[in-house]
């Protein structure tokens, strides 16, 4: 009896040499359990597809907080107005263009005859609508072309260049067209268009100067192109009331230059 368990240790001792390698293979290279989980966990995050959005994560005490509109677009109806102008700039730019040129004008007119101590003149108003008309595509055109020319890679140049071109070129030319069509339109002829240009232009020059520059600064660096033509317009509102008023003053010093060369021939 003290023999049998001696054979039973005896026997699985030679069970187990009689054991296939392949078990012993198979026990050996599988690890065990947890590591079994950690290594699929690992082989499921590398096989993450790469075209998968990745997480956007805020980073912490920022807050997701749009800009604040300008306040040219929190103005209510204004706003509404002013950006329907626009796509009506963008649209179709020279009727929306003549069509606010005409009613500066108009405007600029009634502006200055209620400044002067004369009646109202209908025809003056006219011969102003006239000559707005006449403006408007100039005056888009050469906003438009300011815009693409003389950018350099300085700001400043870029924009006193085009400040000085403004002054030089487009306001002396819209001063001289401005009186000498006065002067045609009352029926002067060109000689009385030349001697309205003489006795207005330098001095509606100079003042402009004091204006303009300003206007052109801030219109050129802040306000949109499809807006640039409204900025100004309204800015040429109170200008053109000026201009009409200078007007009116030198055709009443040329009616009395006029009568006192008349009295001069008269008494020689």
């Amino acid at each position: 009896m003290a023999s049998t368990p001696f054979r039973s240790i005896l026997r699985r001792q030679l069970q187990l040499l009689h054991r296939p390698q392949s078990q012993f293979r198979s026990q050996s290279s599988s690890p065990p359990s947890s590591q079994r989980s950690s290594q699929s966990a690992v082989k499921t995050s590398t096989e993450t597809p790469t075209n998968s959005p990745p997480s956007v994560v805020s980073a912490p005490g920022q807050n997701a907080v749009a800009p604040p509109l300008p306040l040219w677009q929190r103005l209510g109806p204004v706003t509404r107005l002013a950006q329907a102008y626009g796509n009506s700039q963008k649209k179709r730019p020279y009727v929306t263009q003549t069509i606010s040129s005409i009613f500066i004008f108009f405007s600029a007119d009634l502006l200055a005859q209620s400044m002067s101590d004369d009646d109202y003149d209908p025809v003056r108003t006219a011969r102003n609508v006239f000559i707005g008309a006449g403006t408007a595509i100039p005056a888009y055109q050469w906003f438009k072309f300011l815009a693409i020319r003389f950018n350099y890679k300085s700001r400043v140049l870029s924009l006193g260049v085009k400040i000085v071109l403004n002054q030089l070129l487009f306001a002396t030319y819209m001063n001289v067209y401005f009186f000498s069509m006065q002067a045609l339109l009352s029926g002067d002829g060109i000689s009385g268009a030349v001697q309205r240009v003489r006795d207005t232009l330098l001095t509606s020059w100079i003042n402009s100067c004091k204006i303009w520059p300003i206007v052109m600064a801030f219109n050129l660096s802040y306000v949109p192109l499809e807006y640039r033509a409204l900025f100004a317009g309204v800015i040429n509102l109170g200008w053109q009331a000026y201009l009409s008023l200078l007007n009116r003053w030198a055709e009443v010093r040329e009616a009395e230059a006029a009568e006192t060369a008349a009295e001069a021939v008269a008494l020689a």
